[in-house]
């Protein structure tokens, strides 16, 4: 199975998440989204496989969302913000063909292999 983890080596959820899969003896491809930035394209093909709505995949609490007045906005505008600021996407999240899971819990993970 192909799996690639959007990772923060710096958030202690994101590192438990790769571990949990690592221990399972699945090796993850592993994108570090902050330096290597989803597209606007990429992320709408993440909320499908997710099945959610922009909202549901944002870290509401970064400063940054305050700051741009996101609470207000509507899904266009959330995935354009986290296009261009991918420090506003919920992390980690592992990703199939066909499927997409956030790790919030890190073990929700386990749930796509």
């Amino acid at each position: 199975m192909d799996l690639t983890l959007w990772h923060n080596p710096r958030c202690s959820k994101s590192r438990q998440a790769l571990a949990l899969l690592e221990d399972g003896g699945h090796a993850p491809s592993v994108r570090l989204y902050l330096t290597n930035h989803p597209s606007e394209g990429e992320i709408i093909d993440l909320l499908v496989r997710l099945g959610v709505a922009p909202r549901a995949m944002m870290r509401t609490g970064e400063k940054i969302y305050k700051d741009l007045g996101l609470s207000e906005a509507d899904d266009a505008a959330l995935i354009v913000a986290m296009a261009t600021h991918p420090i506003l996407i919920e992390r980690p999240v592992l990703i199939t063909a066909d499927r997409a899971v956030i790790g919030r819990p890190p073990e929700q993970v386990l749930t796509l292999v």
